[in-house]
C-alpha cells in the first residue's frame, strides 16, 4: 500500500477513535503532501517523494522543539513532541552512527577525497543514500570530522 494511502486510512482510524492529536497531525502531513503535489504539478507523489515531505515535516518539528525549549514553553514542546512521534512512525528506520560512518567512509574512498575542500562532493554522494534516515546536521558533522582527520 502506498504511503499516502496509509496516511489516509490512518486519518480515518484516528477520526473514528477521536484521537485529535493524531488526526490533526495526519491532516497537516496530507496537506503538506498536497502542496508538494501542486508545486510539482502532478497528481500523485511516489513513496520516495512522500518520505521526503514527511522528513521535512519531522525536521520542522525538531526545530520547533528546540526553539520552544529556548523560549521556555514546555506546553508547546510537549505538543510538538507528540506530533513528531506520529510523523516518525511513517518514516523509514533511522540509521545508527556506525551505519552512517560506513557510508561516509565509503563515499570518501570512492571519491578519493583528501580533505575539507572535498566536503561538497562527499555530501553530494552521501545525502541521497541517507535521505530521511539520518539528520543532515549529524551527517555533515561526521563528514567534516572525517575529512579533517585525513
Amino acid at each position: 500500500m502506498a504511503l499516502k494511502e496509509t496516511l489516509t486510512n490512518d486519518l480515518k482510524d484516528a477520526m473514528r477513535q477521536r484521537d485529535t492529536v493524531k488526526r490533526d497531525t495526519i491532516r497537516l502531513l496530507l496537506s503538506a503532501i498536497g502542496y508538494e503535489e501542486k508545486a510539482r504539478r502532478t497528481d500523485a507523489l511516489d513513496d520516495d517523494d512522500v518520505t521526503q515531505v514527511l522528513s521535512k515535516q519531522a525536521q520542522q518539528r525538531r526545530d520547533s522543539i528546540e526553539a520552544y525549549q529556548k523560549g521556555q514553553r514546555p506546553d508547546l514542546v510537549a505538543k510538538e513532541e507528540a506530533e513528531l512521534a506520529i510523523v516518525v512512525q511513517y518514516l523509514p528506520q533511522p540509521l545508527n552512527a556506525d551505519e552512517i560512518k560506513t557510508i561516509v567512509q565509503s563515499a570518501i574512498a570512492d571519491l578519493n577525497a583528501t580533505g575539507p575542500q572535498d566536503m561538497g562532493k562527499v555530501m553530494g554522494r552521501v545525502m541521497p543514500q541517507v535521505r530521511a534516515r539520518a539528520d543532515g546536521k549529524q551527517v555533515s558533522a561526521l563528514v567534516n570530522q572525517t575529512l579533517r582527520s585525513l
